[in-house]
This record gives structure tokens, C-alpha cells and sequence, in this order.
């Protein structure tokens, strides 16, 4: 099974909707800790995490371990009615480990290794670095597993961010190892992988290596073996630490995931049932087109992570970052309304790296809640506003999110399609699910995103974006869903390949071909630049297909070109549902005008109006109450019509909420059904 029982289904450790946030006390003298704490009350924090990267302050030396400051300062918070969010430490290795055992460096692709002055300089395989990790965690669990103040356990951070593939010695046992669980002989590995092609076949285990940089094209199938291998290494590290924790405490565990735009090497769902809360770090990206569009994916995937129950937002910035190459500041306001984009969206606590801005080292130019220039200043201002913004959204926790639409995502199908041998490097997966996922928010459809394998009962649309890998059974159990009277939108590259990136004959799309009563002949992909035209004035590039209906109509064709007269866009009634196949990129209006039209026949109501995407409505509904938040991006205001108590004014709509530019209003609505 690749999904287990959730552990996630505890209530949060707090109150209300929790503020919280980083505080790297180490870097400050201990007379600043005391105006911090003064601070953090006159700002409401509820939680901080503290030993995000203490091992080298807390064991100084192998073996001697020192807890002073620790102590203090955990002892100060608590003294503050502040809870604790704590590290083990493992995030980083101290100088002291790598100088004796330059061994638990990672090693990259090219066989190059990595050496310390950054941060994770280990590799996740490597047992001298698990044996000195774990070492300490029993120390950290043993000396504060009944502190008072201890709300939960922060295992290590961000784990994978930078190390998460490492081809050293250490890990290619490892992954023998893995690959032996997972196929149990050498002839089951041998037809997974393929390797009758460029006599690969291997006679035994230690022939095998990681997927170092070849001279040619590498096997696509060990490509992904090793990120599932890579990811569940990881998962390992993390289930290590948890396990020795739990022999101290009862608290809440978790780490911080990493959904978000440019990190793909864990597949979280298979770390999200070993949570006990859903973390998430997520910053605004200004290399997208659409970082605002991006915020709301990614909440909305965390959500998905976390089966539909409230998440936590383990870290955001205030303002800018420091690793973009232009780190911009957020504009008056922005803060807010992407803070409360995550509340909307199922996150019960909003969380900051970092309290204070730091004077040294390589984030120093990251924005915090205390910013070098101090409190006299706008930055700080905005975290007041928020902190209050959250005691008036106080009721909303442990409400859930309305959805009646999924997209399905899976990071192993991210994995098999951005990989080195395919028909166009122009098709990137994460672009693909971004276009839906943006199209359904602009038609204000709120989505959920969840895994392929989920339970698709209660949707009335799902939306299957590029999904190049998939099972037999969740292909299976799409049918089923549309047979049942579910509706679905399949776009191109999608059933291509098993679980084995094994080609399924007999024409594409494989496995969805009976369900969308279609067969394709041949791939058309488009060059750089390219673009066509279909019957109905759509516009689309990258891609086209030579396609041929079987039992599915033909609702656009191709107007030009070579494929000019070929279904581009068909719907195939399958059972007592439909589903779509859209199997070209369309424009984004144009995509956005089949999404209507599909969603709209499977009967899905919209939370808020269409927008090109300035405007987002998502409702929460918990006990008596519905809260829906209407979030304005854009620079005009807008008038929605609603009846009910709007919980930041605290007045009464009327019937229509005025929602002035750039501002969010949260109305609380009597149950309706």
C-alpha cells in the first residue's frame, strides 16, 4: 500500500488560529531575549520554534552537551505563556562531525562532494550521520519531553531541501537494499527497469548504482526508482527521530513539507501519514508568472496532504526573502492577504521565519517580523495588524474547506515526466497542473488536490492535468467514479506509462483510453514558438495529438496545420458520468472556457465570480457556521453579494460585502445545509 492511515487527526495544540515563529535566540545576547519576549506578547505569539539548527550550540563537542541557553530560554518563553515549537537539531551537522567524518558528506550526480559552510552537509543514507543525529534527539527528547511549555516537536527542517539525492557509497547500499525489499529478486528488477535495452541487465545486486551522470540518455525507470528510494531515505531519517521522541513525550510531531513550486523530491504522500500535523513552508516566488496563483496551489495541496483537515504554515516571510535573484518586498497589505489566503484555504496557524531579522550569515537579508530598522516601522506594523486580523478569525479554526472539484497530482508522475528522454522538453508537469488549478481559481471553483489513489466519491468534477504515470487501479477507480456519475477532465500526456515507466500499448492514452473512448495514434509536440489554432477560435501551443475517436464526440478540432480536421478537445459519455480529454495546451482563456463548460455540466457551484484572478472566494464550513472569505488582490474595489456578519469589521453586510482593493473580508454565515 502506498498510503497508510493518517496520524493527522488530533485538533492543534493551541487556540483560535495560532501566530507563531523562528526565533534564533543564539544569534542575540541574552538582553535581547527579554524585549523579545515583550514583543512576542504585544504581538500575540502563541508559538515558537527554537533548536531549528542548535546540535553545534547544544553539543559543542561529541559527547558533551551543553543546555544552558536552552533551558533559559525555553524557561522565558514558557514564563511568557508561550508555547514551544522544538527542533531536535538535526538540521545541519556541526563542524565537529564532518571534520572527523568527512564520510556523511553528500555526493552529487557527478560524483563531485559537497563540503560544509552551508547548511544539510550530510547525506540522508549515511549511518555515521544517523548515529550521531539520533544520538543527540534522545538527549533533546530525555531532557525536555515533559516541559511544560513544549506544544510540539519540530523533527529536524526542511529535510531534502538541499540534500535530498546523494549518490555516495553510503547510499548506493542503501538503495540496493531498497530495491531488493521492493522487487525481491534480480529477474523482477531486470523487467521493471527494462534493461534487455542497452544490455543493462544485471546479474547481481552490487552491479547496481545510483543514477550517476551517464555519457548518454540514463534509464528512465531507475531515474525514478531512485527519487522513491531518495524520498522514502528521508522519510526514514524523519520516522527515526519521531520514534525515539514518542519514547519521551506525547506532544504532537511533525516537520516542515516543502509544497511548493521549485522543490519535488519528496513524495509527501507517503510522508504525510507519519504526521501528526500537516506543516508547510511556503514563500512567494517572483520567478513565476503568477506567484499569487502558485500561494493558492500550494495551500490548497497542503490541505490535500492533510486529508482536507486544517494545516499549519510553518514558515512564510513578512517581506522579502534573501535566495531569489530579486528579492522583492511585499506591498503594503500583501502580507495579510496572502497570510489569509492560507487561512481560507485550511490552515489553523500562521507561522514566520524569523522573529527577528538576522545581522550575519546567509539569510541576513530575510525579512522577519522584527526588521533590522525595529518596531518604528510599517513591516511591524503589518505584523500587528495581523496578529489581530487572526483573534477576530478565532471561531474559524478547526472549520474545513468547501470543495466539490479535485485535481489529481502525484509527485512520482512530476518525477516520470520531467526526466531526460521524452517528447518534449516544452512540457513540464508542475506548468500543466498549474494551468488547471489557475483556471478553476479564476472561474472561482475552489479545488482540492489529492493523490490519484484518494477517494473520489464526493466530487462531482475531477480535473487529471498531465498525469504521464499512473497504476492500474487508480486509473481503475477514475473509471469507476465517472461510471458512478462523476464527471472528468484528462489533458494530454496523461496514462502514458505504469508505475514502472513502462509504455502501455496498443495507442495512447493508455490507460484512460476506454474512459475517454478515444485512441491516440501519434504525439505532435510543438516547437518553441509554435502554436495552432482550433475550429473555435482556441489557441494552443507545445502539443498536439493525431487522435481518433472511438465512442467519445468531438467538441473542437485543429483549424490548421498538418493536423487540421483532428479532434483536439472530445467528450465521451461513460457510464452515467462524462469525461473530457483536452489533448493539446490551450491558451489560458481557452482552457479556462472548456473547464467552464466541464465543470458546469457536472453541476459543481462556484464559491465566488469569475476573475482573472485578482478576486478569490473560498468558503469554510464548521458546526452552525459557514465562513467564506473574499480576498481582493486587484486595485478596484468590488462588491460581493452575501448576507451575514463579517468578522474583521464586525459589522453586518447587508446583502453585498464591499471588499475595498487590496483588502480581505471573512463572513460568517449561518448554516445553510
Amino acid at each position: 500500500m502506498r498510503h497508510q492511515t493518517p496520524r493527522h487527526s488530533r485538533p492543534m495544540p493551541w487556540q483560535g488560529i495560532g501566530l507563531g515563529c523562528d526565533y534564533n535566540f543564539e544569534q542575540w545576547p541574552e538582553s535581547v531575549w527579554h524585549e523579545d519576549m515583550t514583543l512576542m506578547r504585544a504581538a500575540g505569539v502563541d508559538l515558537v520554534a527554537v533548536n531549528i539548527f542548535g546540535w553545534s550550540a547544544i553539543e559543542p563537542q561529541p559527547g558533551r552537551y551543553d543546555f544552558t541557553a536552552l533551558d533559559k530560554i525555553i524557561d522565558l518563553l514558557h514564563a511568557n505563556g508561550i508555547r514551544v515549537n522544538l527542533g531536535t537539531g538535526t538540521a545541519s551537522p556541526p563542524p565537529w562531525l564532518t571534520h572527523r567524518h568527512p564520510e556523511v558528506l553528500p555526493v552529487t550526480a557527478d560524483g563531485t562532494t559537497r563540503y560544509p559552510g552551508g547548511r544539510q552537509a550530510f547525506c540522508p543514507s549515511s549511518p555515521v550521520f544517523r548515529e550521531h543525529a539520533l544520538t543527540l534527539v534522545e538527549q533533546v527528547a530525555r531532557r525536555y519531553g515533559d516541559h511544560p511549555a513544549l506544544a510540539m516537536w519540530h523533527v529536524s527542517n526542511e529535510l531534502g531541501c538541499h540534500n535530498a539525492l546523494c549518490y555516495d557509497d553510503a547510499s548506493a547500499e542503501a538503495f540496493r537494499a531498497w530495491l531488493a525489499r521492493r522487487y525481491g529478486d534480480l529477474d523482477s528488477l531486470n523487467r521493471a527497469w527494462g534493461t534487455a535495452f542497452w544490455s543493462q541487465r544485471y546479474a547481481d545486486w552490487a552491479e547496481i548504482d545510483p543514477p550517476r551522470l551517464t555519457l548518454s540518455t540514463r534509464n528512465p525507470a531507475q531515474l525514478v526508482d531512485f527519487q522513491r528510494f531518495s524520498s522514502d531515505a528521508l522519510l526514514e531519517c524523519y520516522l527515526a527521530e519521531a520514534d525515539i521522541l514518542r519514547g519521551h513525550s506525547s506532544v504532537p510531531i511533525t516537520t516542515n513539507f516543502m509544497v511548493t513550486a521549485h522543490i519535488r523530491n519528496l513524495d509527501y504522500w507517503k510522508w504525510a501519514p507519519a504526521m501528526d500535523v500537516i506543516a508547510n513552508d511556503h514563500y512567494l516566488d517572483h520567478r513565476l508568472a503568477d506567484p499569487t496563483a502558485e500561494l493558492s496551489f500550494a495551500a490548497d495541496l497542503t490541505r490535500g496532504l492533510a486529508a482536507g483537515q486544517p494545516w499549519m504554515l510553518m514558515e512564510q516571510a513578512t517581506g522579502a526573502v534573501n535566495w531569489q535573484p530579486y528579492n522583492l518586498p511585499k506591498a503594503p497589505g500583501q502580507m495579510l492577504r496572502n497570510s489569509l489566503t492560507h487561512v481560507a484555504r485550511g490552515a489553523d496557524a500562521l507561522c514566520f521565519f524569523q522573529w527577528r531579522a538576522s545581522a550575519q550569515g546567509a539569510e541576513k537579508f530575510h525579512s522577519a517580523m522584527v526588521p533590522h530598522a525595529g518596531t518604528e516601522t510599517a513591516g511591524w506594523r503589518q505584523v500587528l495588524e495581523l496578529s489581530s486580523a487572526l483573534d477576530r478569525l478565532a471561531e474559524v479554526s478547526g472549520s474545513t474547506v468547501e470543495a466539490e472539484t479535485a485535481i489529481l497530482f502525484d509527485w512520482e508522475s512530476w518525477w516520470a515526466t520531467d526526466t531526460e528522454a521524452r517528447p518534449s522538453q516544452g512540457v513540464r508537469y508542475l506548468d500543466q497542473v498549474h494551468a488547471v488549478h489557475r483556471a478553476l481559481r479564476e472561474l472561482g471553483v475552489t479545488t482540492d488536490v489529492v493523490a490519484p489513489s484518494a477517494d473520489l466519491s464526493r466530487y462531482r468534477a475531477v480535473v487529471v492535468p498531465c498525469l504521464h504515470m499512473v497504476r492500474d487501479a487508480d486509473a481503475a477507480a477514475l473509471a469507476e467514479h465517472v461510471r458512478a456519475g462523476g464527471h472528468a477532465v484528462v489533458t494530454f500526456y496523461s496514462g502514458i506509462v505504469d508505475e514502472h515507466d513502462r509504455i502501455r500499448l496498443g495507442g495512447y492514452p493508455g490507460a484512460f483510453r476506454d474512459l475517454l473512448g478515444i485512441t491516440v495514434e501519434e504525439f505532435v509536440p510543438l516547437p518553441p514558438g509554435g502554436d495552432t489554432v482550433l475550429d473555435s477560435g482556441a489557441r494552443a501551443t507545445v502539443w498536439t495529438e493525431l487522435l481518433h475517436t472511438t465512442s467519445a464526440e468531438t467538441i473542437d478540432r485543429y483549424a490548421d496545420g498538418p493536423l487540421a480536421g483532428v479532434p483536439a478537445v472530445t467528450r465521451n459519455h461513460h457510464g452515467s458520468g462524462q469525461a473530457w480529454y483536452v489533448a493539446t495546451a490551450l491558451d489560458p482563456a481557452d482552457l479556462r472556457d472548456v473547464l467552464r463548460r466541464a465543470v458546469r455540466e457536472a453541476g459543481v457551484s462556484a464559491a465566488g465570480p469569475e476573475s482573472d484572478g485578482t478576486v478569490e472566494v473560498v468558503h469554510r464550513r464548521g458546526g452552525e457556521h459557514r465562513y467564506t472569505f473574499v480576498i481582493n488582490h486587484g486595485a478596484k474595489d468590488i462588491a460581493h453579494p452575501i448576507t451575514g456578519h463579517e468578522l474583521l469589521t464586525g459589522e453586518h453586510t447587508g446583502t453585498v460585502l464591499q471588499v475595498p482593493a487590496g483588502t480581505v473580508r471573512v463572513v460568517r454565515q449561518e448554516q445553510t445545509r
